[in-house]
């Protein structure tokens, strides 16, 4: 009302637009009359809804004002009454009555007559130097002078306050914010009603008999359920189809065509978007629509307040639908029988843009295209959601491979997982045994439009369930079945190493059915063909990828240190080279986990912290999460524990609210770093959390590191015998390939934390014992390995336990003894303990 009220001082002809139902008209008559000393000869409500005619738009008007019982505020009507009505033409006497007096006219409801009341508006202000006119419309009067004040559906705020009162009116005592669930029905409700009080009005009138969550749930039929409306106002105003209705006939049968085809769009859409797929011919109303005239069929319905224009982030406008109009447009849409060919127009466009776009998120325009896919990530949806109900496996395969980089990227692996099964399950499985040999393929099955050849068809099959593979947790468990084996099986021999496919996504995915088979052997040989091919391809970004990747497994092997940051190296100068921050970020993680092995923790940190920055510029959230919870592990190394657990906490706090990937490792680093402050209840807690994060996934990595942990803070709370089991169970797990691949020291971190366990328990014999494993642990070490912190306290802790319970000379012994044992025999040793611990 302020900002309408300024806007009366600075223009004479004041337009507020908006749809139906946002209250313009009781908008217009609070302000006329809280301003209406401004007007010493009267605020005059002239209401043209009734108006059929636009030829009598002036004589209407010239009713209201002699009418007292519809003047707001002012004086003057018996002039007008006393005035010979058939004597002149009735906008000559409204004129000569307007001419001399300083007076606001109201002029409401002027979208159906709205050239006739623009022809009056323009000879009244043209002719009367003091009138004041604020119009009501849908659409602009379109008059010169003319300002336009939009009349925006309520802020959420407002909104549930609105559905508050009216609630109450409806059914006394009712309150948005009875309780959590109440409050989440209502304000769904008021969301989903896009904010238009007569919608909102509507919905409360309906709390006489229903509950707002059952409102709420029955909102996809907001046509049958809101109608109920005031008996008092217009007819058109009383249940919500007739508000929409009286917009819709008001529209000629272009303006139609095109409305009811936006209602396909999920999100909005970009004008290029609108005029592909809106340009369509329209059989029943005899209209076929011009991609050319699409642009001012749609200014034309954002100035009929039915279609929303706003600028993107990309700065272009983007065209939205309310979702209260879209569900009439999509009625309307099927009753024309529009419904499939534009839902294919939609279709392609989509998969084009997927296709197209989706390689440049590789290099110097990933930033771009990932607010590409960010901002029509809803219509990619739609577009995959209706390949796969039509049963299009080339459509959809299409889009599951164009956007596949993108789920990574934003850490969407729950999406890539869902569509990728929802495509695929559309052809056969392309890993079926007795499983087929792969053909070396240079072109991607991308690189043109659909349909596919059946080369390229089999290789999307492929590549789809290789994303399937990717997207799912490392459940070792679900891989050490008959079944599973096979099926790893015979994805691991689907491809060679070298093969175009596999330098590049989703063929390098195959790497994990390596991993997880535990052939490290053929893992390094598929790097380094994959490194080999790349150069010879002459893929670059390919190329940094497989560098860094081969750096990853190059970090955990001490002697391959120098190697691994010569890789780390070359990608990071590839992946700058090329402008790709995403590649930059891991290249640079790549050498941080090298210095780290190589104990150069001030380099690593350096390392982390650059890569933070880099992937913060794409807003690759959990990338960041991640790379943050390994610079705090290099922190801690260095003793900065106050700092590294100050980012733990941030890490895992934001983890816990947005599901990053990076809360368990970050949860673990937490605990490292309470327990060497002594705080080891605390660090029990947050390692319990990781334990219960995992318990239904069984990840034997992770697991293994957990039972570590808690074997570690058993000691040092005394508990030995729950250390040694704990410790029991950990060095079980570290015997798996993959954790013996990513982690090779752990068998002998165990081994430690058991030694000290077996120190705990007191006694002579036990003593000796751990003398006798902590000899043979140093003989797992990896050559060159640099211990870290937690490694030298803990070895340190065992060695003093066992000292002290026996003496030197029994010490020495005994530990010359454990050089020559097996890990078997080691193992063995201690489940003795942990059958008959002493007492």
């Amino acid at each position: 009302m302020a900002a309408l009220r300024d806007d009366l001082g600075r223009s004479r002809l004041v337009t507020l637009l908006g749809p139906g139902g946002a209250g313009k008209t009781r908008l217009s008559q609070e302000t006329a009359e809280a301003a209406a000393e401004g007007w010493p000869d009267g605020v005059w409500l002239a209401e043209l809804a009734p108006v059929d005619d636009p030829d009598s738009v002036p004589e209407a008007v010239l009713s209201a004002l002699g009418a007292r019982e519809t003047v707001l505020r002012g004086a003057g009507a018996e002039e007008l009454r006393a005035t010979d009505r058939t004597g002149a033409d009735p906008l000559v006497r409204l004129t000569e009555y307007c001419a001399p007096r300083r007076m606001l006219l109201l002029l409401d409801n002027c979208e159906h007559v709205i050239g006739a009341a623009a022809a009056l508006a323009d000879r009244l202000l043209a002719h009367c130097p003091q009138l004041t006119v604020l119009a009501t419309s849908r659409e602009p009067l379109g008059v010169p002078g003319e300002f336009v004040r939009p009349v925006d559906p309520l802020p959420d705020p407002m909104a549930l306050r609105l559905l508050a009162e009216r609630g109450a009116a409806a059914r006394p005592g009712f309150r948005t914010d009875a309780d959590a669930a109440q409050a989440a029905a209502c304000a769904e409700i008021c969301r989903r009603l896009d904010g238009l009080p007569l919608a909102i009005e509507l919905a409360a009138a309906r709390l006489r008999m229903l509950t707002p969550r059952q409102i709420a749930d029955r909102l996809d039929d907001r046509f049958r359920l809101l109608t109920s409306g005031s008996r008092t106002v217009l007819p058109r105003q009383q249940t919500l189809r007739a508000v929409v209705d009286w917009s819709w006939d008001l529209l000629d049968a272009a303006e139609r065509a095109v409305l009811r085809r936006l209602s396909v769009f999920a999100g909005g859409c970009s004008l290029a978007a609108a005029e592909e797929v809106c340009a369509l011919p329209a059989p029943d109303d005899g209209v076929a629509v011009d991609p050319l005239d699409v642009a001012a069929l749609l200014g034309s319905l954002v100035d009929k307040s039915l279609v929303v224009a706003a600028p993107g982030d990309d700065e272009e406008m983007r065209y939205r639908l309310l979702e209260t109009v879209g569900e009439y447009a999509a009625e309307r849409l099927d009753e024309a029988g529009e419904r499939d060919a534009v839902e294919r127009r939609h279709l392609v466009h989509y998969r084009e843009l997927a296709r197209i776009t989706g390689p440049r998120m590789r290099g110097a325009g990933q930033r771009d295209t990932i607010a590409v896919f960010q901002r029509e990530y809803e219509n990619l949806r739609t577009a995959l959601r209706h390949a796969v109900a039509v049963q299009d496996e080339h459509e959809a395969l299409c889009i599951v491979l164009s956007m596949s980089w993108y789920w990574m990227l934003r850490d969407l692996r729950a999406d890539a997982r869902q569509w990728a099964e929802s495509a695929s399950s559309l052809g056969p499985d392309p890993f079926a045994a007795p499983g087929v040999r792969a053909p070396s393929l240079l072109e991607r099955a991308t690189d043109r439009p659909p349909p596919m050849n059946d080369e390229q068809l089999a290789e999307a099959r492929r590549g789809s369930a290789l994303i399937q593979l990717a997207s799912v947790d490392l459940a070792i468990t679900a891989w050490s079945t008959p079944e599973g084996k096979e099926r790893l099986s015979i994805i691991a021999d689907a491809y060679r190493p070298g093969m175009p496919q596999t330098c590049r996504m989703p063929g390098t995915l195959w790497m994990f059915a390596i991993l997880l088979s535990g052939d490290m052997d053929r893992l390094y040989e598929l790097l380094d063909e994959t490194v080999r091919a790349s150069r010879t391809f002459g893929y670059e970004w390919e190329l940094g990828s497989a560098l860094h990747n081969r750096a990853n497994l190059l970090a955990n092997s001490p002697e391959r240190v120098a190697d691994a940051r010569a890789d780390a190296d070359e990608s990071l100068e590839i992946y700058t080279r090329l402008g790709d921050d995403w590649g930059a970020a891991e290249a640079l993680s790549s050498r941080g986990e090298t210095n780290e092995s190589a104990g150069d923790y001030r380099a690593a940190l350096d390392d982390y912290g650059a890569a933070v920055e880099y992937a913060q510029k794409i807003g690759a959230q959990s990338q960041v999460a991640l790379l943050r919870a390994r610079y705090a592990g290099a922190l801690i190394e260095l003793d900065r524990l106050p700092e590294a657990e100050a980012i733990l906490r941030d890490v895992t706090e934001n983890g816990r609210q947005s599901g990053h990937e990076a809360t368990p490792m970050a949860r673990m680093h937490l605990g490292f770093v309470l327990g060497l402050q002594g705080r080891v209840d605390e660090a029990r807690s947050q390692t319990q959390l990781v334990r219960e994060d995992f318990r239904g996934r069984d990840v034997a990595i992770f697991g293994g590191f957990v039972y570590g942990v808690l074997a570690w803070l058993d000691n040092l709370d005394g508990a030995y015998a729950s250390a040694l089991d704990n410790a029991l169970t950990a060095l079980a797990s570290s015997r798996d390939p993959l954790s013996r691949m990513v982690a090779p020291q752990m068998s002998s971190a165990h081994l430690t934390a058991i030694a000290h366990a077996l120190a705990g328990f007191g006694g002579p014999g036990a003593a000796k014992d751990a003398a006798r494993l902590l000899a043979f642990q140093a003989t797992l070490l990896p050559k060159g390995h640099v211990p870290s912190m937690m490694e030298r306290r803990n070895l340190a802790h065992a060695e003093e336990a066992a000292r002290a319970c026996i003496d030197d000379a029994a010490y020495t012994a005994a530990y010359a003894e454990g050089g020559g044992l097996t890990l078997d025999e080691a193992t063995a040793l201690a489940e003795t303990y942990r059958r008959s611990p002493p007492a």
